[in-house]
């Protein structure tokens, strides 16, 4: 994927924004005004001063950084690029990172990731609910097997030729990594290079397994 094509999905891509410390935003003295004087003296003896509220997002919630290359991302705009190169939309992608990031050995913290979401994702402005959470965790899962299946068909079927589905391969894999790097993710070239070749590979045994079949089938006519 060029870089005019992700510009135009993600306005956001590479704005800069300050990180506020967490424990500034979210602590504010007792009287909820921050504490400040002017005047430098010392606070009034025998009078204690006033102790931040202790902030209820978890520790795990506030050090989360896989989307903070999105602050400033507006969702329409994020739903907008995924919807016109996936079939998922911002909400699902979200998510379904979330229930991979936290998940635990009894399952994932839909509670928490329901709860926290507007800390945890940049362009995700409301809380949700377990039900909600599991609800757009399931709706992309579905969404994955129902475009491998039919990506597959489309290769097994002979509609494209070697090449175009090379193509097809490519601006797929670009997309992907593009997705991958918003989220934080690192990617060296030697890990791009061998992805690159494991999907050919396998796209190879998809393509001689269809002409395999074809085969069969003709000699049984």
């Amino acid at each position: 994927m060029n870089d005019d094509g992700a510009d135009a999905g993600f306005e956001a891509r590479d704005a800069r924004t300050d990180e506020s410390d967490g424990d500034e935003r979210d602590s504010i003295d007792a009287g909820g005004t921050a504490d400040a004087d002017d005047s430098g003296d010392d606070p009034m003896p025998n009078v204690p001063d006033p102790e931040p509220e202790e902030s209820d997002v978890p520790d795990d919630v506030r050090k989360y950084a896989r989307f903070k290359k999105m602050d400033g991302a507006q969702y329409e705009r994020v739903n907008e690029f995924l919807r016109d190169r996936t079939y998922i939309t911002a909400r699902e992608w979200a998510i379904a990172r979330l229930c991979s990031d936290f998940r635990t050995e009894t399952g994932v913290e839909m509670t928490k990731i329901g709860e926290n979401l507007p800390e945890l994702v940049p362009f995700m402005t409301d809380t949700y609910t377990p039900q909600a959470v599991n609800q757009a965790r399931a709706s992309f899962e579905e969404k994955v097997r129902m475009a491998g299946a039919t990506f597959l068909y489309g290769a097994m079927c002979d509609f494209f030729t070697a090449e175009e589905l090379d193509d097809v391969m490519y601006e797929s894999t670009e997309v992907a990594k593009f997705l991958l790097e918003v989220e934080g993710v690192d990617l060296a070239v030697e890990e791009e290079l061998e992805a690159e070749e494991r999907i050919s590979t396998v796209m190879r045994e998809v393509r001689e397994a269809s002409e395999e079949l074809r085969e069969r089938e003709t000699d049984a006519e």
